[in-house]
């Protein structure tokens, strides 16, 4: 029997707030499931950890602690229950009725400030009342507890709308039972069948898949001999790999998981299992995939970690834990100290989630140079695959930029057919040569047939060949690597020291040099001033007749166009013309020139000179047309 009942007005502030968790807040309905579990799986970890330390409870039967669900079609009622620590009637008031206690206005205040629904959502779940989701889908609560090491029970009942009704109820088990009495279903307004099992079994494997609890639920079977029989089945599995030690999880198990949240049939390269305790506590299991995603550089692939909170989870894709540079990744985190209603907008200025970001981002990069110490051809494989989308780390992530330059891979002129690191090219350097060179194209072909590579393969200077589009991003932003500045060897002047045949080069031969070509090139700096800033004798050539190179801080023509393709607006960077001193077809013209400079066809010469070192370099003509017809006319004349 139970005694009398005491009804219980919610107050004014309190009512608001409940008609906004129950129409407004939660975009998603099924989440009162996700809830009501997790309410129920705290309870049992409380009775397991209580009977462990309170002789009072030493009798309380733990070998079989479980959640069970069960469902009365005719009565439209879902019951979630559970044998766990149960609550008090004081505890019942204190936990449940937390939306009743003081600050209700100041949080409802809050709530109408936010224009934000995910905000708003996170407030409710930082003032803890995730219990009132249930009011989405049930016209009423009822609620039975009792207290493990007591011998009465309280019921708790509301329809959420303007009071709630507690007694003392006698004969009931130790644990709380939850029963919804549910509202019909309704797909305008989110409300789906709670009573479908199906519908129970994905909300479940969803949200509450690894609960370390078992969730049962009575299933219906058909075709046996005695008829339809129902039979209890477990609806979790209850593999939360990453909350076991590693040396209790097999690579089959690691496997088989990578390929259900991954959904890639090949294995993983890398399997990261970390777990952090102290202040904020929490368990990560990542992975690096061996293949890259089709979608890896379009617009809308989003980061491929997961969070759960004590195994329950919460969102897909946080991009709050991992930084873009690093979207390949999979895997899981569970935080055992955030609210099961935490939104993107909160953990993106979370003090804690960005200390396990930096963490976690340290633990992936730091598994990416074991690989390259200890199987480089393994690392080779990964990187060919990922090591465009790393390269993007070294323009957004300026923290861990040493990091990633050492995982850098590039091909060089050292070795046709492998890549080289930045460590291993300082290596290499020749005595005295204090700076990285870089040369970027759109191909290896196009960079190793450059002209401003010849004096550097006659002299025996390697360069890095960077090919991918990001390249021309990071090198600009990246000032050294070890003390070595990074220069492009088609930017500022370069001046090896050395003749083509490795001899110096006095300063009285300079000096020379350059009166020879005194009058000579500023007369081509007037005349192409359309299209350059400046024409000047170069020291990169050995066999091209000129080059166009840039200042040292100038956009380099790619990244402009990139830019342009961004709708960025880009001023036109006129570069320079460098001529090759020792050429035929130069020194001819600065003979000519000599002998009479208002000859209109040394500015046809000068015009096709600038074409032809335009085209060299894989460059576009202003004028294709202009410059094929110039070129006819001169070829013909030589017939």
């Amino acid at each position: 029997m139970g005694s009398s009942v005491e009804t219980l007005e919610f107050q004014a502030e309190t009512r608001q707030l409940l008609r906004l968790v129950i129409h407004s807040i939660y975009s998603n309905k099924d989440i009162f499931l996700r809830e009501l579990i997790s309410n129920a799986s705290d309870a049992l970890d409380k009775l397991r950890l209580e009977s462990l330390t309170d002789s009072g409870l030493a009798e309380i039967d733990t070998t079989d602690l479980h959640i069970s669900l069960e469902v009365d079609k005719t009565a439209r009622t879902l019951t979630v229950r559970d044998n766990g620590i149960g609550m008090t009637r004081d505890d019942l008031v204190e936990l449940i009725g937390t939306i009743a206690k003081s600050g209700t206005a100041s949080l409802l205040e809050k709530i109408k400030e936010s224009k934000d629904a995910a905000a708003a959502e996170s407030l409710i779940g930082q003032f803890g009342v995730g219990f009132y989701s249930a009011f989405m889908v049930a016209d009423k609560v009822t609620l039975r507890t009792r207290r493990a090491g007591t011998d009465s029970g309280t019921q708790w009942e509301s329809d959420g709308e303007g009071t709630y009704a507690i007694q003392a109820v006698d004969g009931l088990p130790v644990g709380t039972s939850v029963t919804l009495h549910l509202k019909p279903a309704d797909s305008e307004d989110g409300l789906a069948d709670y009573l479908s099992e199906s519908k129970i079994r994905q909300i479940v494997k969803q949200y509450s898949d690894f609960i370390r609890w078992p969730i049962r639920m009575a299933a219906e079977r058909t075709g046996t001999e005695d008829g339809t029989t129902r039979d209890s089945d477990t609806l979790n599995s209850m593999k939360a790999l990453w909350a076991r030690p590693r040396t209790e999880v097999t690579e089959d198990e690691y496997n088989e998981f990578y390929q259900q949240i991954s959904h890639d049939w090949l294995p993983p390269a890398e399997t990261i299992h970390m777990r952090a305790e102290g202040t904020f506590e929490y368990e990560a299991l990542l992975f690096i995939p061996s293949q890259a995603p089709f979608d890896l550089f379009s617009r809308e692939t989003k980061p491929g970690v997961q969070l759960y909170v004590k195994r329950v989870f919460i969102m897909d894709d946080c991009e709050a834990l991992m930084p873009n540079y690093l979207r390949f990744v999979k895997g899981v985190v569970d935080a055992h100290d955030l609210s099961l209603n935490v939104s993107r907008e909160i953990l993106q200025h979370d003090r804690q989630i960005r200390g396990v970001r930096r963490r976690l981002v340290k633990k992936v990069l730091g598994a990416f140079k074991d690989m390259q110490s200890k199987d480089a051809e393994r690392y080779a494989k990964v990187w060919a695959q990922f090591g465009r989308a790393l390269k993007e780390g070294l323009v957004e992530d300026t923290d861990n930029t040493e990091a990633l330059l050492q995982l850098v891979s590039a091909a060089s002129t050292h070795d046709p057919d492998k890549t080289t690191t930045l460590r291993e090219y300082v290596e290499r350097m020749k005595d005295g040569q204090d700076t990285i060179y870089y040369l970027t194209g759109e191909s290896r072909a196009t960079v190793e047939n450059s002209p401003h590579m010849e004096a550097f393969a006659a002299k025996g200077y390697e360069v890095l060949i960077l090919t991918d589009p990001i390249d021309e991003v990071w090198v600009d932003q990246v000032p050294a690597f070890d003390g070595h500045r990074l220069q492009s060897i088609a930017k500022g002047q370069v001046d090896l020291d050395e003749s083509a045949d490795g001899e110096k080069e006095t300063d009285a031969a300079k000096a020379q040099r350059e009166q020879d070509f005194a009058a000579l090139l500023p007369w081509l700096t007037s005349t192409l001033s359309e299209q350059v800033k400046q024409v000047r004798l170069s020291s990169r050539l050995t066999t091209s007749a000129a080059c166009i190179v840039g200042d040292a801080h100038d956009v380099t023509p790619t990244l402009e166009k990139m830019y342009r393709a961004m709708g960025q607006q880009m001023p036109t960077v006129k570069r320079i013309l460098e001529l090759n001193p020792a050429h035929p077809l130069i020194t001819a013209l600065r003979t000519a020139h000599e002998a009479g400079a208002d000859d209109p066809a040394l500015a046809e010469i000068a015009e096709l000179i600038y074409g032809s070192a335009l085209l060299a370099e894989g460059g576009d003509l202003p004028d294709p047309a202009r410059f094929t017809r110039l070129l006819t006319d001169r070829l013909s004349r030589t017939l």
